[in-house]
């Protein structure tokens, strides 16, 4: 049933809600997403020629970087229209228009960022796998994402005109390494340069296309040919076995021997998705333009539409008071803020997704994290790099502002009425480092103007001055990472910087539980100054953040100067006791302290918890951490022992060994300090044959012998602070 509603402020809605799909695209690096999106907006109307990675003309990869080197940097956000048409098959909506919202997100692990604040807004998601590579080290962290999220998604099993491609290895591998209850609701027909179409397992028919035909436009639908019938047979047998373990409906007409119509299995195939106990997986290849329109048949099908998810829920600022923000046009505007982007011609971008409510231009929305109001001046449909200006944005939508001020990421906007704070998304912190200068005096307001945008864009990039050094610091998830931020400061905002070397982002943490007293006393012929705390410290579990407790009885330390105390102990930790990196994973309470009637004073309290932390971290053992990467490697057999000999001699700790066709998988952990030039030493030792992907796992202690090299050659290089 529809929920859209007439408003004074804004027309009626295009579409009913129901017909509304909000997905992502999600994958490793080079599995295939962005030329899977490219046949998708094709396919639908949206473009009317197709663009290829590798030619740098696709419609989603629009960044001069993203075009220049075959990858995506940024999430683009984009809408088209799809209508599954009545063509002898059942599907659950033939013939109804519906809109999907596609964002086509990142797959290397240094644009990670975009991954996580894309999946906070999504409804559903497409994981696309490589049909060669299958589950590789991004895909896991993005199904991880998925998971955090609690979105729905499908599989796409692409490239299965690859040498090697075999689509029973990769669903293997999503149940065994993703936990996926996975099953084919689609299968190859043919493989590799034999890749004639896909078999429709539901409907236990074939999907053949023109070998004539280059598009992938004209293709018929047909009896399965004789040598796959057993195969597509066995497929849906254990399809309907997969679900009639979850779903009553199915269950009872196998329990009865009955048969299962298509439409009662996809109607229980789309109950489990949304609810995420089943992963329906489908086949084919986006380069040859084969199963693409059966993938987005898939995504009306199976995903779910705004009203199929769990209404959001935020709290009432101030409280813990939860609230529940439904899928509605009439109830009060509520939105999220998922992403800021400044484009050149507009200004800055405020990426949204409108979870109730509606908003027309001239209204005026409120932030409850500032507490203020701002008009709407201009609304905005994304198409990748085209602004379409709309005048009204419903629940379910995902739009744009122009002009907004004072925003950040993850800040909820809403009706003043409707006080109410969603739960944001949350970013892993920066790993690698490096220092930053302009060339000429001329480019230092220019850098900082740049720098301070770039930073407002993305979360996991920070920028602040090292107190020690006057150093301009610039933070992010890797090099490249760092190198595309230095890319973008030359190209759109004219800055020519010079850069050191890059430096791990280490971190500090204490041992063993410790006391401190601080006490700030001056006296100077006026009002002087006094504080007085005392604090326990201790070690928190390994990845928990740092707990402050006020844990004062008595009044001793009168209340208004316990944020002051806490302010204190926030700076100490963010520069670190050992090497002027911040403290990490710590369990503080103030415990005691005194008071002066008269020279008592935030700011000698705030001292005062300087003071306490850095005694105490004195008789804590404090260590140096170190950032440990997940490391895979794909090498052919021959140069696996050089390959093994090398990851020892960077401090690595192998976890597994695994055969995957004619080539071997390494994975293994490894320090990111030792990972620097690591691109060519693969490519040496493997004649370019080899390929490795890495991400952030943990932190792990550095090693003592480790430790004093840094503390006697490196200076202090405080990592990223907010």
């Amino acid at each position: 049933m529809s929920q859209s509603a007439k408003s004074s402020k804004a027309p009626r809605r295009e579409l009913p809600i129901e017909q509304t799909r909000n997905i992502g695209i999600a994958a490793h690096i080079d599995a295939g997403k962005t030329t899977t999106t490219e046949r998708i907006l094709f396919y639908t109307g949206l473009i009317y020629k197709m663009g290829d990675v590798d030619d740098g003309n696709t419609v989603t990869d629009w960044m001069e970087q993203e075009r220049e080197r075959g990858i995506t940097i940024t999430s683009a956000a984009t809408v088209c229209y799809w209508t599954p048409k009545a063509d002898g098959t059942t599907k659950l909506f033939p013939d109804t228009l519906h809109r999907i919202n596609i964002i086509d997100t990142p797959g290397h692990v240094d644009f990670t960022a975009e991954v996580e604040r894309s999946m906070r807004v999504l409804d559903g998601a497409v994981a696309v796998f490589c049909g060669v590579a299958g589950v590789q080290p991004q895909s896991e962290t993005v199904w991880r994402q998925a998971t955090k999220y609690r979105v729905p998604r499908i599989a796409f099993v692409n490239k299965m005109d690859r040498t090697g491609a075999n689509f029973e290895n990769v669903l293997h591998d999503m149940r065994r390494k993703l936990g996926a209850y996975a099953y084919a609701v689609a299968l190859p027909l043919g493989r590799e340069d034999d890749l004639r179409g896909v078999v429709d397992v539901i409907n236990q028919r074939a999907i053949l296309y023109d070998p004539e035909d280059e598009s992938g436009v004209k293709f018929q639908i047909a009896e399965i040919p004789a040598a796959e019938r057993e195969r597509a047979a066995q497929a849906l047998a254990e399809l309907i076995d997969a679900v009639s373990n979850k779903d009553d409906d199915v269950a009872a007409l196998v329990v009865e021997d009955q048969p299962v119509p298509p439409a009662v299995l996809k109607a229980a195939i789309r109950r489990l998705t949304c609810k995420l106990e089943l992963v329906p997986v489908l086949a084919g290849s986006a380069f040859r333009k084969r199963g693409i329109q059966l993938l987005v048949d898939a995504v009306v099908d199976y995903l779910p539409s705004p009203l199929d998810v769990p209404a959001a829920v935020g709290i009432e600022p101030g409280t813990e008071h939860q609230v529940v923000v439904p899928s509605d046009d009439n109830e009060k505007f509520c939105s999220l803020a998922f992403k800021l982007w400044t484009d050149p011609y507009v200004g800055k971008l405020v990426f949204f997704r409108v979870y109730s409510g509606q908003l027309g231009k001239g209204d005026s929305i409120y932030n409850p994290r500032t507490r203020k109001r701002e008009r709407v001046s201009r609304v905005m449909m994304i198409q990748a790099d085209k602004r379409l200006d709309v005048d009204a944005v419903h629940a379910g939508d995902i739009a744009a502002l122009v002009g907004l001020r004072n925003i950040t990421t993850g800040d909820t906007l809403c009706d003043e009425k409707f006080d109410v704070m969603l739960e944001p998304p949350t970013f892993p912190e920066p790993v690698i480092s490096m220092a930053v200068e302009p060339k000429t005096k001329a480019d230092r307001d220019k850098l900082g103007e740049g720098l301070q945008r770039l930073s407002e864009e993305d979360p996991t990039f920070r920028c602040f001055t090292n107190e020690e050094t006057g150093q301009l610091i610039i933070a992010g998830m890797g090099e490249l990472h760092l190198e595309i931020i230095r890319d973008r400061l030359l190209r759109e905002f004219k800055v020519a910087a010079n850069t050191g070397a890059p430096q791990i982002a280490y971190r500090e943490t204490v041992t063993v539980a410790a006391e401190g007293e601080g006490k700030f006393i001056r006296q100077s012929g006026g009002r002087g100054q006094y504080g007085h705390v005392c604090i326990t410290l201790a070690p928190n579990e390994r990845g928990k953040g740092i707990e402050i407790e006020n844990a004062i009885v008595g009044g001793v330390i009168p209340k208004e100067y316990i944020p002051a105390v806490m302010d204190g102990l926030k700076e100490a930790i963010q520069g670190g006791v050992l090497a002027g990196y911040p403290l990490v994973d710590l369990k503080i309470a103030i415990v005691d302290g005194t008071s002066h009637e008269v020279d008592s004073s935030e700011l000698a309290f705030k001292m005062a918890g300087i003071f306490a932390l850095k005694e105490a971290c004195k008789k804590a053992g404090v260590i140096l951490l170190e950032p440990i990467m997940k490391v895979e490697v794909t090498t052919p057999d021959e140069y696996q022992g050089d390959l093994l000999g090398d990851m020892n001699r960077r401090r690595g700790k192998i976890s597994g060994i695994e055969a995957h066709g004619a080539s071997i998988i390494i994975t293994g952990e490894v320090p990111l300090a030792e990972m620097f030039g690591y691109a060519t030493a693969i490519r040496s030792l493997s004649k370019g044959r080899a390929a490795y992907s890495m991400e952030p796992h943990r932190f792990e202690p550095v090693p003592s012998s480790i430790t004093e090299k840094i503390l006697d050659t490196a200076p202090p290089m405080a990592a990223a602070r907010s």
